[in-house]
């Protein structure tokens, strides 16, 4: 990441805590920030009862950074880039499993960065390392692939038992 950038998404962080057995994202709820973790341990649990450790380091919500990448547009008026109105919903819950010590970036404040720096976010290598070098994702997929193979897997044995 470019220092420019990163300076930029470092002045808007604001410190949180969160304590044991309290929800950083909930099932249905609008995802309004990004939560990067600096200590603590989190679970989360996807629609499909799917369920991801997540450790220290690992940031919660990077969905509405896709999603806002994604749905950036340039405003007739002022030739700015603004977002289309936030109706990102979570498809997840994530619960503290200890106490948490984390940053929290605010859509209004990413919406901001990516104002500034729209140019370098909208490349499409960029977009690239943004959605699958996360930790999160790569095991979501991971996930999803091994469900497939199982369901696959015991498709073609109870076909062979068939016959």
């Amino acid at each position: 990441m470019d220092e420019p950038i990163f300076d930029a998404i470092c002045e808007r962080l604001r410190r949180r805590v969160y304590i044991r057995g309290s929800n950083i994202l909930c099932h249905g709820d609008l995802v309004e920030k990004m939560v990067f973790v600096v200590h603590g341990r989190r679970e989360s649990i996807n629609e499909d009862g799917t369920r991801v450790c997540l450790f220290d380091e690992d940031a919660c919500g990077e969905e509405l950074l896709i999603w806002c990448l994604e749905n950036l547009l340039v405003s007739t008026d002022d030739n700015k880039l603004r977002p289309r109105e936030w109706r990102l919903h979570s498809s997840r819950t994530v619960t503290c499993l200890t106490d948490v010590r984390a940053f929290s970036l605010r859509a209004v404040d990413l919406e901001e960065v990516i104002t500034l720096f729209a140019r370098f976010l909208k490349n499409p290598s960029t977009l690239a390392a943004i959605r699958y070098e996360l930790p999160y994702w790569r095991y979501l997929g991971a996930s999803r692939i091994q469900a497939a193979w199982r369901y696959k897997k015991n498709r073609l044995g109870a076909s062979s038992q068939a016959n």
